[in-house]
């Protein structure tokens, strides 16, 4: 696996953490008194209290295990001695390569579909002849 779909790895894994604790969150909180209009809501129970408490402290370790792989990831990425302007240049060159390849492909594909099309002509002169004999008496 390269280090790109590495890095992307560890975003996923990172982002599924951090979803999952804000939905835990978001879950288990007790309820809160949105206006003065509304009753008073009911005391968290000492079983919701304790499902809120149960795992905060695994949920940080693996997201900042996560967060410290995606440092070392991101600083075994390569780096370009030539600054900007090189970047540039070799993207440049890779988009014209891209080009010159897309080209002979297309000429491949329309050499292809040429040569499909004389041999549909074949198979159809070549049934046409079959249907046309007649078989012996």
């Amino acid at each position: 696996m390269d280090i790109i779909a590495q890095l992307q790895d560890q975003v996923n894994k990172i982002a599924y953490i951090a979803f999952n604790t804000v939905g835990s969150l978001q879950r288990d909180a007790p309820p809160a008194r949105l206006s003065q209009n509304y009753p008073e809501p009911p005391a968290p129970t000492a079983e919701a209290l304790a499902t809120i408490n149960s795992d905060p402290k695994s949920a940080a370790v693996a997201f900042m295990q996560g967060v410290k792989q995606f440092d070392a990831l991101v600083a075994a990425l390569p780096l370009n001695d030539g600054g900007e302007e090189a970047q540039l240049k070799k993207i440049a060159e890779l988009q014209a390569e891209n080009e010159s390849i897309g080209k002979e492909l297309q000429d491949e594909m329309q050499s292809a579909e040429r040569e499909l099309k004389q041999l549909r002509e074949l198979f159809h002169m070549a049934a046409d002849n079959c249907l046309r004999l007649k078989p012996p008496s």
